[in-house]
């Protein structure tokens, strides 16, 4: 699964640590999401598109081999 987190995050003017704060995970949790090394859970990716205003879909992209 792909993500357009840092994309969002730069629109906003946030960094990682913002964003971190902003839905209660880690920075690290962040960045592991941007490197598409973890995948969020449901309640996760509801936070971060509410937050960015979009629907979850415009953030997170299923690929092929998901």
């Amino acid at each position: 699964m792909k993500n357009t987190i840092k994309i969002e995050r730069a629109v906003k003017d946030i960094t990682q640590e913002d964003l971190a704060n902003i839905i209660s995970v880690s920075r690290q949790t962040i960045n592991a999401m941007e490197k598409n090394k973890y995948v969020p859970s449901t309640v996760l990716a509801l936070k971060i598109a509410r937050y960015f205003g979009k629907p979850v879909e415009e953030i997170f992209i299923l690929e092929e081999t998901d």
